[in-house]
C-alpha cells in the first residue's frame, strides 16, 4: 500500500517544495537581465579577442607570450611591441565605410 503516514507525506512535500524553490531561483538567476548582460559581454570579449588574434595572425603581428618569471608581469612581448596603429585605423575605416553604405542604402530604399 502507498505511504499514508502523514509525517512522511509532509516530509516529502517539504523536500519537493525546497527543490522547486531552488529550481525557480536558478531559472530566475539565469534569465535576469544582469546575468544575460554579463554573459553577453563575456561572449563579445571572447569574440573580439579571437578576431584581433586572427587579424594579428593574418598580418604577422601576433603577440608571443613570455613565461612569467615573477619579475615582469606586464611584459607581453618577447622582442618589441608591433605597431598596431595602422591596423586599428584600417579596421575603423572599414567599419565607418560599411556603416555609411548601410545608411545610404536604407535612405535610398525609403524613397
Amino acid at each position: 500500500m502507498a505511504d499514508t503516514d502523514p509525517d512522511e507525506l509532509e516530509r516529502r512535500i517539504a523536500r519537493t517544495r525546497a527543490e522547486l524553490a531552488q529550481t525557480v531561483d536558478a531559472i530566475a538567476d539565469r534569465v535576469s537581465p544582469k546575468r544575460v548582460a554579463e554573459r553577453t559581454v563575456a561572449d563579445v570579449k571572447i569574440r573580439a579577442g579571437n578576431f584581433v588574434a586572427s587579424v594579428g595572425d593574418a598580418l604577422g603581428v601576433t603577440p608571443r607570450p613570455v613565461p612569467y618569471d615573477g619579475e615582469e608581469p606586464d611584459r607581453l612581448w618577447e622582442d618589441e611591441r608591433p605597431d598596431m596603429g595602422p591596423v586599428l585605423i584600417a579596421v575603423g575605416a572599414a567599419l565607418v565605410v560599411g556603416a555609411a553604405v548601410v545608411l545610404w542604402r536604407r535612405r535610398r530604399n525609403r524613397r
